[in-house]
């Protein structure tokens, strides 16, 4: 028996009987008939396409060709324009939302809907995966065959640009809710579609129904057909290989991931799933701690709360609505992983790209949090952005915006960001390192924390709060870099700026050396490290009582060079500057010479880096050394490579100071020996 003409003679008497109530009980037998049919025949009816779906054709079949060499622009579309299948998923719901919100500006604006209050504002979503299909259907303005043959006809021809142009002058919020700008997201279907059919009834009273349907192949075909409800229906028939978009719990997913924010219900087989709030576009104030942390957890898929939130919104130089959220935890901060970046772009609440890499600068990558704007350019596929000044602007109106941010929270509870910066100050030290310019180094510079030797230990202080009180007529910003406050306090570099009455400032990050160099200046006062400082100043302090008479100072200098070697050092000379050290050891740069000490052979040192060593005359170490050269020549010998490699140490260049070990053997026997006696 052919159950397909027998659902067709059901189905045509259904639609001239005059009993009109009797209809959509005869369309559901029909609907079973067709479905029994579909399942016992292998070839499909060429005069109409059967599938899950309420309306049936009803008239004449109008075969058209598409518009703009549509084989050529259908290949593009389905197989180079998007980067994942799944997005047609999106792009179906970003339609049906535009179709939404248009109906809604309508029925504000006082134009007559059909069965307006009959039809609810939502989204339906059906799966079936016996059929291989996926439906989606909204309940909003829906086409008329006039829009069908503009709207589907013409690749990259969008009823939400035509729609947008003609209230562009009208102070409606529903035009900022439209997503469809671009005009090909429907044919992004025959990426994963055998067939696509389109059912569709204006929202306009007596408006006829019909159906668009095609294989992608270059041709469409519309037929008037029953569709009860005002809308669109779309029915995608899925190919053989794609069928993972006809299960229930991946279309949720894609869901979620890309289109949850949307503004209206969107239900799959019968279920809400769109229940979180884009927070973002509520009232900031209205917005409750819990709902922070529950849509914090929700899109950063952590477990901890936000430490700091930030809500943002600008109507310049672009439209923006975003919300920020710093977490308790990072994995990158144990060393688990390299973090991604954690903030997502979004317009008009419908994600264009997650973990977008091009709205923050790279060090900004522990903020987690999404960034809304429907003026971002963006491709015709929404998934990359097009690099623009204004993205450049973007950028740097955002990261401007979180630097500001917690430097006021700095301020609002000190202890708080000291925590946060002792745990994420390395992301803070990437961005000095990997800053464009000085002006951006400087702002991100304001939420650096030391300790300072004007500070008790364990109190923190920043750049500014230090350039506040330089002395009259310091020209620069001091800083050591060593492990710990007491080898800091004990350095032989530390003692002439405490002597002269300059703050120091304490860095005990191993960074720091290379991020402070790089900084180079703080409100226009050259940032130094104590050893370069002292190895480009001008010699300064008195002659202190006690000290070497100039003669056998010069003597014993003249005798260090000789004993050291040009290939240990560039120069040997006294110093007044030194009190409680024997020895300092200085060099043009000491951060590079520091840097790139493994790379240099230990015997060509001396020639690259060409050290200069500053002997302490009044120390006593060196003035016993001074007649000790003429007494016991090999001991005086082992003595001034000790006090070579301790200024080594203390300078951070000794690599390996093992080499030592034999050296210190035979000072420490000499000692004992003496004692002997």
């Amino acid at each position: 028996m052919n159950y397909t003409r027998l659902a067709k003679l059901v189905l045509r008497s259904a639609l001239n009987s005059p009993v009109r109530t009797t209809k959509p009980l005869l369309f559901r037998h029909s609907y079973r008939l067709i479905k029994t049919s579909t399942a016992r025949m292998s070839s499909e009816s060429s005069s109409s396409v059967e599938d899950s779906t309420d309306a049936v054709n009803q008239g004449p079949i109008d075969r058209r060709e598409f518009k703009a060499e549509t084989r050529q622009l259908l290949d593009i579309v389905a197989k180079s324009l998007y980067s994942e299948k799944e997005v047609f998923i999106r792009e179906l719901i970003s339609n049906a939302s535009d179709a939404l919100e248009k109906l809604r500006h309508h029925q504000v604006n006082g134009v007559t809907i059909d069965d307006f209050s009959k039809s609810p504002l939502e989204i339906r979503i059906t799966t079936d995966s016996q059929t291989g299909t996926i439906t989606i259907q909204d309940f909003g303005t829906g086409m008329s065959k006039e829009d069908m043959v503009e709207n589907l006809g013409t690749i990259a021809r969008s009823g939400t640009k035509a729609f947008l142009s003609e209230i562009e002058d009208e102070k409606s919020s529903s035009s900022n809710s439209l997503i469809g700008q671009f005009g090909v997201g429907f044919y992004s279907t025959f990426m994963v579609a055998d067939k696509v059919k389109v059912n569709s009834r204006s929202f306009e009273t007596g408006s006829q129904g019909y159906t668009w349907s095609s294989d992608g192949s270059g041709l469409y075909e519309i037929s008037e057909a029953s569709h009860e409800t005002r809308g669109t229906k779309i029915v995608v028939q899925l190919k053989a290989d794609e069928l993972r978009f006809a299960d229930r719990d991946t279309v949720e997913g894609i869901v979620k991931k890309y289109s949850n924010f949307v503004g209206f219900p969107i239900f799959l087989n019968g279920e809400q799933i769109n229940t979180i709030q884009p927070l973002w576009t509520q009232d900031p104030k209205a917005i409750t701690t819990k709902q922070h942390e529950e849509f914090y957890q929700f899109i950063s898929n952590a477990f901890d709360k936000p430490r700091y939130t930030l809500h943002f919104v600008a109507d310049a130089p672009l439209s923006i609505r975003s919300l920020f959220y710093v977490p308790e935890q990072l994995p990158e901060m144990y060393g688990v992983r390299v973090l991604e970046p954690g903030v997502s772009l979004y317009s008009r609440r419908v994600l264009i790209q997650s973990k977008a890499r091009d709205i923050l600068p790279e060090w900004l990558r522990f903020v987690r949090g999404v960034i809304d704007s429907e003026d971002i350019p963006l491709n015709l596929s929404r998934e990359l952005l097009q690099q623009s000044a204004l993205i450049q602007k973007l950028r740097s109106v955002l990261s401007s915006k979180l630097i500001r941010f917690l430097a006021d929270e700095a301020k609002r509870d000190r202890k708080k960001y000291e925590k946060f910066f002792a745990e994420c100050g390395i992301f803070l030290r990437e961005g000095i390192v990997s800053a464009s310019d000085d002006a951006e180094r400087e702002e991100i510079a304001k939420l650096f924390r030391f300790e300072s030797s004007f500070e008790r230990p364990g109190v923190t202080t920043s750049l500014s709060e230090y350039v506040s009180r330089m002395k009259p007529g310091q020209k620069n910003i001091y800083y050591l870099c060593l492990p710990t406050r007491e080898l800091a306090e004990t350095s032989p570099y530390y003692e002439p700026l405490l002597a002269q009455g300059h703050e120091v400032l304490f860095s005990y990050d191993q960074f720091d050396d290379t991020v402070l160099a790089q900084l180079r200046s703080f409100n226009e006062k050259p940032v130094l490290s104590a050893e370069s400082y002292l190895s480009k100043s001008e010699e300064e302090g008195e002659v202190k009582d006690g000290s070497l008479p100039s003669d056998e100072a010069d003597s014993l200098v003249k005798w260090l060079t000789r004993t050291l070697g040009y290939h240990r050092v560039k120069e040997v000379k006294v110093s007044r500057r030194l009190s409680s050290h024997p020895t300092m050891l200085t060099v043009s740069d000491m951060v590079s010479a520091r840097r790139f000490l493994r790379a240099i052979r230990p015997e060509e040192r001396g020639k690259i880096l060409q050290p200069t060593l500053e002997v302490n005359p009044s120390h006593t170490i060196i003035k016993r050394l001074a007649t000790l050269k003429d007494e016991d020549t090999k001991l005086a010998v082992l003595v001034a490579e000790q006090l070579y490699d301790n200024a080594l140490i203390a300078a951070g260049l000794m690599d390996d100071p093992r080499r030592m070990l034999g050296r210190l053997d035979s000072l420490v026997e000499s000692v004992v020996r003496e004692q002997e006696k």
